[in-house]
């Protein structure tokens, strides 16, 4: 690459503050710019047509990215989705304490799958996709637990699509983890840094 050429411009098409933090501690200057999706209409519509939650996060991260982008021509527009699948059932992040509660009993002694999909768009053509998979184990916590782990935390569980966050207090959820910890926090970061190097945003 043509090193007088200045790099791209890098927008990230989420609302997610853990994103943002991610690429800002990595290095990546990124603006935020949070789409207008319906997202729950676009699972229902997914889940009718018969597609699997790696399909769906997929193309909700290119709709976000798409969306964002024509509000930047010319920049390198991320978007991402993360779905947690348990069994037969998607999980969306809880409105409440409630659902968050209602979610981890769900997801207790269980195993679950965090599916993590992210693409990168320039001027409405897709440059760039990746999925990752992590797989949870969560252990059968007393209910005593549960009922202290969401007072401590509070409004903080309805910031993760499973009611934890795995940088803090929501570690003690688990028994065993398989899968790369950003994938887990809602970003593929390595191999989207990776991709950012190659096109001059990062030094190579």
């Amino acid at each position: 690459m043509n090193t007088d050429t200045p790099p791209p411009a890098v927008v990230l098409a989420s609302g997610s503050r853990f994103r943002a933090a991610m690429l800002e501690a990595a290095g990546v200057p990124v603006t935020v710019d949070p789409p207008a999706v319906d997202e729950d209409a676009v699972k229902t519509a997914m889940r009718a047509q018969g597609a699997g939650a790696a399909e769906t996060a997929e193309a909700l991260a290119a709709m976000k990215a798409q969306q964002a982008g024509g509000r930047h021509p010319g920049a390198l527009v991320i978007g991402a989705d993360q779905m947690l699948e348990c069994g037969a059932a998607w999980f969306d992040k809880p409105a409440d304490l409630v659902q968050a509660r209602q979610t981890l009993l769900a997801l207790r002694g269980r195993t679950h799958d965090l599916v993590t999909a992210v693409c990168v768009v320039r001027d409405g053509l897709i440059l760039w996709h990746h999925i990752a998979r992590a797989r949870l184990n969560m252990r059968a916590f007393s209910d005593t637990f549960l009922d202290s782990y969401l007072n401590r935390i509070g409004a903080a569980a309805c910031d993760s699509v499973g009611a934890y966050q795995l940088e803090g207090p929501g570690a003690q959820l688990f028994s065993h983890i398989e899968g790369d910890h950003f994938t887990i926090v809602g970003l593929p970061l390595l191999p989207l840094l990776d991709f950012l190097r190659g096109h001059g945003v990062i030094e190579e």
